[in-house]
C-alpha cells in the first residue's frame, strides 16, 4: 500500500441509532460510539462503516460490491469506504449505483474515496484493459506521492464514478487550492492561516491515508489546512499506538482499514501466521459476551476511539459487524489492548509495503523515503 490522499465528500451525518451511549475507555471523547466527531470541527464520521478494499472479482459475482453497499445502508452504515484504484474505478462506480438506488438520503452518508498512487494516463490504460486478456499491464510507480498536477484530476474521477452532483507536501498544496476553488469544503482545523468554520464548497473534511508519525508531523508544520483524519491498518495485532498518540496530539481522527486483521494481499503479505480473528484470547471473549471474535474486535476498536470500516461481501457478516456495540468490560478492554505488549511493540502488520514500495511505509522512527 502506498500512501494515499482521502477526498472524503459528505454533507451533515444523522446519528445511526444504536443503543447507548458508552462511554470511551480511551478517554479521547466522551460521547456514544454511534459517530466521532473530528475534534476542532463541525463534521461528524459514523463510527462503523464499510471497507470495499480487497474485491476479488474471481470470488464475487458482478453485482456484489452495490449488494454489499445496499445491505450496508439497510442495516444502518452510514459510512462507506472507496478509493478511484479499487477494481480501477469500478467499485466506486457499484457504490454510485447503490447510493441512487438506497432510500437513505445523500446528505446523510459519509462517503471516502482516495486519490490514486498513479497519474490519470497511467489509469486510463489499465482500467481501459481490465476486462481484457492482460488485465493488468505493468504499473508505472512513478507517481507514488501523486503529482500536484493530477489531484483535481484524480478528484474529479471519483466524483464522476460515485455520480455525486458536486462535485503531501505540494500535493496538500494541490488539495487546499481545490478548498480555495470550491471543489473541496472544509469544515473546522483552525490553523493560524486558516481561521475555524471556513465554508468553501461542496466536499468536506480532506484527509490522509497510510502516514505515519513522521509524515503527520512534516505534513501539519506547513499546512495551511490540517487534514482531519487518517487511514490506516489498525487492529489488535497492529495497534500502531505511537502514531494513535501522534494523531490524537494533532487533533487528528484515526480510522482503520483492516480492523479485524485484513485478507492477505499477495504482495503484500506480512503477518506470517493467524490474524486477531483467530486469537484464542479474543475467541474466549466472544463466547463471554455471546458475540463474534469480530464483534469483540470492532467494539473494543470504537472504544479506543477510532472509527472503523470491515471490508466483507458476506451479508450475513456485514450485519454482524454492525450489531458491534455492547459494554465491554474495562478489563477485557485492557486484555486485548496489551496482546501485542503494553506500548504494541511485539504489533505485526498484515499488509508490508517494504518489498513492493522498496521503502517502510509505517516507520514510526525515521521518515522514508
Amino acid at each position: 500500500m502506498s500512501p494515499r490522499m482521502d477526498h472524503s465528500t459528505t454533507l451533515q451525518l444523522t446519528p445511526v441509532g444504536r443503543s447507548g451511549p458508552y462511554t470511551l475507555f480511551s478517554g479521547l471523547l466522551e460521547k456514544d460510539l454511534n459517530a466521532f466527531q473530528f475534534i476542532g470541527s463541525s463534521v461528524d464520521v459514523a463510527a462503523s462503516g464499510l471497507g470495499t478494499f480487497q474485491v476479488d472479482p474471481k470470488d464475487y459475482p458482478d453485482g456484489s460490491v452495490k449488494a454489499s453497499v445496499l445491505k450496508a445502508i439497510s442495516v444502518g452504515y452510514h459510512h462507506i469506504d472507496a478509493a478511484l484504484g479499487y477494481g480501477w474505478g469500478s467499485v466506486e462506480i457499484a457504490i454510485g449505483q447503490a447510493i441512487k438506488e438506497s432510500p437513505v438520503p445523500r446528505q446523510e452518508l459519509f462517503i471516502v474515496t482516495k486519490l490514486y498512487v498513479l497519474s490519470p494516463i497511467t489509469y486510463k490504460k489499465n482500467s481501459e484493459a481490465k476486462f481484457s486478456a492482460n488485465p493488468t499491464p505493468p504499473l508505472i510507480r512513478h507517481n507514488c506521492f501523486h503529482k500536484p498536477e493530477d489531484v483535481e484530476v484524480g478528484m474529479d474521477m471519483s466524483l464522476k464514478n460515485l455520480g455525486l452532483d458536486y462535485a503531501y507536501d505540494k500535493t496538500w498544496e494541490a488539495m487546499e487550492k481545490l478548498v480555495d476553488k470550491g471543489k473541496t469544503k472544509m469544515i473546522g482545523k483552525e490553523t493560524a492561516k486558516d481561521p475555524l468554520n471556513t465554508d468553501y464548497g461542496l466536499t468536506k473534511s480532506p484527509g490522509v491515508s497510510n502516514f505515519s508519525s513522521p509524515k503527520i508531523k512534516r505534513l501539519i508544520s506547513g499546512a495551511r489546512i490540517h487534514p482531519v483524519v487518517n487511514q490506516v491498518e489498525l487492529n489488535p495485532y497492529f495497534p500502531q499506538k505511537n502514531l494513535f498518540r501522534t494523531c490524537q496530539a494533532a487533533n487528528i481522527h484515526l480510522t482503520a482499514y483492516g480492523p479485524l486483521g485484513c485478507t492477505p494481499v499477495p504482495v503484500l503479505i506480512g503477518r506470517p501466521g493467524p490474524g486477531p480473528l483467530e486469537d484464542p484470547v479474543i475467541a474466549a471473549l466472544a463466547r463471554k459476551y455471546t458475540k463474534t471474535p469480530a464483534q469483540v474486535i470492532l467494539c473494543f476498536m470504537l472504544n479506543r476511539g477510532v472509527s472503523v470500516i470491515p471490508k466483507s461481501n458476506n451479508l450475513l457478516r456485514i450485519e454482524e459487524n454492525y450489531d458491534c456495540v455492547f459494554d465491554l468490560d474495562a478489563g477485557d478492554f485492557a486484555t486485548i489492548d496489551g496482546l501485542m505488549g503494553a506500548d504494541g511493540e511485539r504489533g505485526v502488520r498484515n499488509l508490508e509495503t517494504r518489498e513492493y514500495l522498496g521503502f517502510d511505509n509505517f516507520n514510526e522512527d525515521v521518515e522514508e523515503p
